[in-house]
């Protein structure tokens, strides 16, 4: 398969890539990245540990890697109506915390509204470009905020 676009060419903001490192304890940063993210507006519907899972089911020996599903009501709601409902299948918003090293997290997030209009699953229009203005900014207030 070939994919309709080069991956290597995609700028890291074109994705609202954002990271980050905090110096703590896993657990720590997952508390901490969750309270952050809440402060911001955002729920955390979903959440679960990839790495206990994988680790459990085939032994796979992964260092911690968690996944906090976050989600912005407002902001969910607007794209599915310009979506007609096919944001959904990207939803929610996942923000990643990993474990680089004990007591060293990499706090890691792209944006679903971002990607979603580059593959052509939301509209190029004005309507859309608001939802991923907005959105942008609650991500940049949690990540300025961690």
């Amino acid at each position: 398969m070939t994919l309709p676009i080069d991956p290597s060419r995609i700028d890291p903001d074109a994705v609202g890539e954002a990271e980050t490192t905090l110096e703590m304890g896993h657990e720590e940063a997952i508390e901490h990245v969750r309270e952050v993210f809440t402060d911001a507006g955002f729920g955390v519907p979903v959440e679960f540990s990839p790495s206990a899972m994988l680790n459990e089911k085939i032994d796979a020996d992964r260092d911690p890697y968690y996944v906090l599903g976050a989600c912005n009501p407002e902001m969910a709601d607007r794209a599915l109506d310009v979506t007609d409902n096919e944001l959904g299948a990207l939803m929610p918003c996942n923000v990643v915390v990993w474990e680089e090293e004990p007591g060293r997290q990499r706090v890691y997030h792209v944006s679903i509204m971002r990607i979603a209009r580059l593959i052509g699953m939301a509209p190029d229009d004005e309507a859309m470009a608001d939802i991923v203005a907005d959105t942008g900014e609650l991500v940049d207030e949690a990540f300025a905020n961690l």
